[in-house]
């Protein structure tokens, strides 16, 4: 089961292993007629067309999720200073719904005056997630993994490709392999595609790998940095 900050949408979404979208749901994909977010259960074709039927930029950003940050302010900061640099009237702001990790810029977006919006596996349903009240419509993608390449493959999950496919500026600010394998797919395809290094949270990364058995790891800065460095593609000299 879910667990979601926003008491309406657990209301909506708990009870049965196939939720469905609150009432308030709008044929038209993602008009809200309520202050709650919105759940809707959609395929990647479905998710490509809401976000193409409206006339504005799409910001997504990517990063740790779950593994948080090692310096939370310092990541926030950045999201900041990149969304000045964009009009809310003309930008969407999406990232992968959930409040943990870079999750925590939605709060920020939306203070800014940002229309946002979540692209999310439906392994978040099952996997004690919660996703962020400041959120304005979340798509759930039915996945068999959380996204990244299909295993054994090239391909993106139908979660990643999603995201990669409506998203006209891509950023990542640290990131482990879903993010690393969006980033190397998003650079392909977009003209704005930017990296900033970041550590995840070393005390979480170390408690996770002594609950599996691993030895602690000494390098935390994530999938993403393996491939992008610390000067990714995009980011500032």
């Amino acid at each position: 089961m879910i667990r979601l900050a926003v008491p309406f949408l657990a209301a909506a979404c708990s009870g049965g292993d196939s939720p469905e979208a609150p009432q308030n749901r709008d044929p038209a994909m993602g008009e809200e007629t309520s202050s709650a977010p919105l759940i809707i259960r959609a395929t990647e074709e479905e998710v490509k067309a809401a976000f193409s039927d409206r006339d504005r930029i799409v910001v997504t950003f990517s990063g740790y999720s779950g593994s948080g940050y090692e310096d939370e302010d310092a990541m926030l900061e950045r999201a900041r200073t990149i969304l000045e640099s964009y009009d809310p009237e003309l930008t969407v702001v999406n990232i992968g719904a959930t409040v943990d990790g870079i999750g925590a810029v939605y709060e920020i977006a939306s203070e800014m005056g940002f229309e946002t919006t979540g692209v999310v596996s439906s392994q978040a349903l099952g996997a004690n997630a919660t996703f962020s009240p400041f959120v304005d419509r979340i798509y759930v993608v039915e996945d068999e993994q959380w996204g990244g390449l299909l295993e054994g493959s090239d391909q993106l999950s139908p979660t990643s490709e999603a995201m990669v496919a409506v998203s006209d500026v891509y950023l990542a600010i640290g990131g482990g392999a879903v993010a690393r394998d969006e980033l190397v797919a998003a650079r392909e395809r977009l003209d704005d595609v930017r990296f900033f290094a970041a550590d995840q949270n070393h005390s979480r990364a170390i408690e996770r790998a002594e609950a599996r058995g691993e030895d602690p790891p000494t390098d935390f800065r994530g999938a993403a940095h393996g491939v992008f460095g610390d000067e990714g593609p995009g980011a500032p000299e």
